[in-house]
């Protein structure tokens, strides 16, 4: 938590991950380290309105700048949550479909594989309302 005063919260998370595969498939062998970072945010509008973002991104730590590095947003969104009634967010999110094979999302590198991202509400997609 980097800030939490008068109803306004911004968090900062992420985490770096030191891989390397022995494949005999070229794009899949040697180092595939990454990190990500984000930010996560809130803001009380009033008693029954609260606004929330969050904007998490990926770099791959195994290219140079001059190579093509696999760098990507992850997930960035913003929302309003209306008291009890629920909320809505927009943006880069987990679509609805994704909360049906979450359960599937549990091993530290390999697992989530029921669904890819960027295949519309099932995964990680942009244009997601949710």
């Amino acid at each position: 938590e980097i800030y939490n005063k008068d109803g306004n919260k911004l968090d900062l998370f992420g985490k770096v991950d030191g891989l390397h595969y022995f494949s005999n498939d070229d794009s899949a062998d040697g180092d595939q380290s990454y990190m990500r970072l984000g930010f996560r945010g809130e803001t009380q509008i009033n008693n029954e309105l609260t606004g929330y973002g969050e904007w998490e991104y990926q770099a791959s730590l195994n290219t140079g700048e001059s190579e093509d590095a696999n760098n990507f947003t992850r997930v960035g969104f913003a929302g309003l949550k209306f008291g009890q009634w629920g909320s809505l967010d927009y943006g880069r999110n987990y679509g609805v479909m994704y909360d049906v094979a979450a359960w599937t999302d549990v091993l530290p590198e390999f697992g989530g594989d029921t669904y890819g991202a960027d295949n519309f509400m099932f995964q990680r997609a942009n244009g997601v309302a949710t």
